[in-house]
This record gives structure tokens, C-alpha cells and sequence, in this order.
């Protein structure tokens, strides 16, 4: 075959222009290419079907190792971190008696101390007879308490120290968290008389409706203008156990969530609209709400009671208000004398009182403009 009619470039081989002799050529070998099966290339895609499997070149540089790239898929974007708690830490309600069990265990060891002095022959006869107890036989010559008084004497005091050393009054919107050797054993809602073991550390907790003010702390509005801000906090304490062990001091956590969202949500500032106000507002609550939830606390509204300047940037902003009040005034009260002043010549032209050509219009226009700016300059404040 001829060289010009051959599909196959010049500095191929034998072989290659036998084959070409047959069929078209479909892979230039030079000293820069390779060839490489497409399966192998796109491993992702599905497997081609028998028959359709086909070549393809990719150019690379000897030497130099270079391989074909394959498109990664993009990385999906980072999530903001959540605060966690222990997942252990799960509010459940704490096993207690009523509180008439405690006191009859009390009045029981209290019994059972005066019956042990009877029997030792310690309780005057006074007391004995007060009591409606016999004389005991041998109080006159009693020498003293024996191993079975001292023992009858500490299960009943002990008796009596865990019956009414336990007696608790539980409060409505008051709850205990109880722990026993740094373990969590359980939260108190009830209310009225309880028994509570002694042995348990108490912490009360208020899981009442709450609301806090917080000092003016700082902010900004859209523009970057530094702000101070007085914020009001309703929330309440949803489960004890994460707000007083999942975390050091729930309240300080509250404060800290709101100064860190006023950081990221800008607050209109004074003199704003309804609209951008109630906007900073929702904001707020969902970021406050949002990091505050997984310790156990419900945050209703963040709202804004008092947004002022900050006092480095409040003069200047004082006097542009100021100066933006005034080239309003003035726009307007020149708006009102173009008024007067044209309807003024436009009724003296009309009905025939004067006749005026151009250079006394003016004339006119301009002496009516003075008088009319200099008395609502005197009228004025």
C-alpha cells in the first residue's frame, strides 16, 4: 500500500502496516504513547460487554512515570461539632419512701433506745414512770451497760438516724440529683414528704420556667459596628442529670452559649426595623437552643431588650444621626417653600393681580423664597 494512503504514521512497524493492510489502524505506536485497555482506566463505570471492549491511547512522557488521573469525588463539607455528653448520663427517677416510713423507722429507733435504757437499769424512775414503765429490778444496784445494752443501743440509734435523717420535703419546680460515691443514682421530682436514703449526696436543681438579663455585652450589626446589647434568656432545665454532671456550672454554659452567638449573628442596630430585629431574634434562640440542648437545657427565646452603641464608636454614630436628621429637615423644608412659592405666583398670574415678565418673576420668585425660608427659620426650634 501506498505511504500517503496508509492510515498508519510514519516511524511505525512492519506488523502495524501488515495489520493496517487489513483494517484501519486504530492506535498510533510512537515512542510517547502507549496503549491502554479502557476497563482498566474507568474501573468505576460498569464492565463493557464482550465485543465492545476498545483501546485507548493516553500520551505520557517516558521516564517521568506519569499516570492517567481519575476524578475523585469531592469531599462532602464539615459539619459544625456538636457539643456530647456521656450518653450514660440519662435522667431516671431515683427510688424513695414516703416520707411516713422514715418517720416511723425514727420513732421505732427512739423506742428502741429508751427500751434499752429500762433494761439497763439508766432510766430514772421519774422517766420510767412517766413512761408507764415498771421499775426496773435491778436499777439499784445497775453497774453499768453490758456488751447486749450497747449493741441493742447503736441498731437502734442507727434505726433512728436513717429513718429521720432521711426525711427530705420535695418542692414543686424542685428536683435533687442523687449520686452515692460519684455515682448517678437517680433524680427526685415528688413532691410532699419523702425518704431519701442519707447516704446519697443531694444536688437540688430549679427545673422552673427561668429567665436571665445579662449585662450589655458586645455585639455588631451588619455593617461591623461595634454594639452593646442586653439580652433576655428564657429557658428551663430539662434533664437534671446532663445539666449537673454533664457539665460544670449549667448557668454560666447558658451565659457563655449566648455571648458566643451574639458574636456570630449580627444585631440591628438602634433605630432598625421590626422585620431585621425579629430575624436577629429567631437566629439567636436557634443557635443558643442548639448548643445548649445536649446538656439537658430548653432555651424558648433569646431576645434583645436594649441595643445601644459601644461607647468608642456611640459619639460618632450620634453625630452622623444627628447630621442625617438635619439634611432631612432641610430637604424638607425646602420642598415646602418651592411649594409656597409657586403656588403663590401661580395664583397672583392667574387672576390678573400683577403682570410680570420674565426678568420680575424671577425678581418676585426670589424675594419670596427669602422671606418665606427666613420665617421658617424663625418658627423653626
Amino acid at each position: 500500500m501506498d505511504r500517503t494512503e496508509s492510515p498508519v504514521f510514519e516511524g511505525a512497524d512492519p506488523a502495524s502496516e501488515r495489520s493496517a493492510a487489513g483494517r484501519p489502524a486504530r492506535v498510533i505506536r510512537t515512542e510517547g504513547t502507549t496503549e491502554i485497555p479502557v476497563h482498566l482506566l474507568f474501573r468505576d463505570g460498569p464492565d463493557p460487554a464482550p465485543g465492545r471492549l476498545r483501546s485507548a491511547v493516553v500520551g505520557r512522557r517516558q521516564g517521568t512515570g506519569e499516570q492517567p488521573r481519575l476524578r475523585r469525588p469531592a469531599a462532602a463539607p464539615a459539619r459544625p461539632s456538636v457539643p456530647r455528653v456521656d450518653p450514660e448520663l440519662v435522667e431516671r427517677p431515683a427510688r424513695v419512701l414516703p416520707g411516713g416510713a422514715g418517720a416511723l423507722a425514727g420513732a421505732c429507733g427512739v423506742a428502741g433506745c429508751v427500751a434499752t435504757s429500762w433494761w439497763a437499769g439508766v432510766l430514772p424512775s421519774s422517766a420510767a414512770a412517766a413512761l408507764g414503765l415498771p421499775a426496773h429490778a435491778g436499777a439499784a444496784g445497775a453497774a453499768g451497760l453490758g456488751p447486749a445494752q450497747w449493741a441493742a443501743y447503736a441498731a437502734a440509734g442507727a434505726l433512728g438516724l436513717f429513718g429521720f435523717g432521711g426525711l427530705a420535703r420535695g418542692r414543686t419546680g424542685r428536683a435533687w440529683v442523687l449520686g452515692l460515691f460519684g455515682r448517678y443514682r437517680g433524680t427526685v421530682r415528688r413532691t410532699g414528704l419523702l425518704w431519701v436514703n442519707p447516704l446519697l449526696l443531694r444536688r437540688r436543681v430549679d427545673v422552673r420556667l427561668r429567665h436571665w438579663r445579662s449585662e450589655p455585652m458586645q455585639a455588631a450589626d451588619r455593617g461591623g459596628v461595634a454594639l452593646r446589647v442586653v439580652v433576655l434568656v428564657v429557658w428551663r432545665v430539662r434533664d437534671t442529670v446532663r445539666a449537673t454532671l454533664g457539665v460544670e456550672d449549667h448557668e454560666a454554659y447558658v451565659r457563655e452559649c449566648v455571648e458566643a452567638a451574639l458574636h456570630r449573628v449580627p444585631v440591628e442596630a438602634p433605630g432598625g426595623t421590626d422585620g431585621a430585629a425579629d430575624a436577629a431574634q429567631d437566629a439567636l434562640t436557634r443557635l443558643v437552643a442548639a448548643d445548649a440542648g445536649p446538656v439537658g437545657i430548653e432555651v424558648f427565646a433569646v431576645r434583645p431588650v436594649r441595643v445601644e452603641y459601644a461607647p468608642e464608636v456611640a459619639a460618632a454614630m450620634h453625630r452622623r444621626r444627628i447630621a442625617a436628621l438635619d439634611a432631612r429637615h432641610r430637604a424638607s423644608m425646602l420642598t415646602s417653600v418651592v411649594d409656597s412659592v409657586e403656588d403663590t405666583v401661580t395664583r397672583l398670574t392667574l387672576r390678573g393681580l400683577v403682570e410680570l415678565d420674565d426678568h420680575e418673576r424671577k425678581a418676585l420668585v426670589k424675594d419670596l423664597t427669602v422671606a418665606f425660608c427666613a420665617g421658617r427659620g424663625e418658627a423653626g426650634p
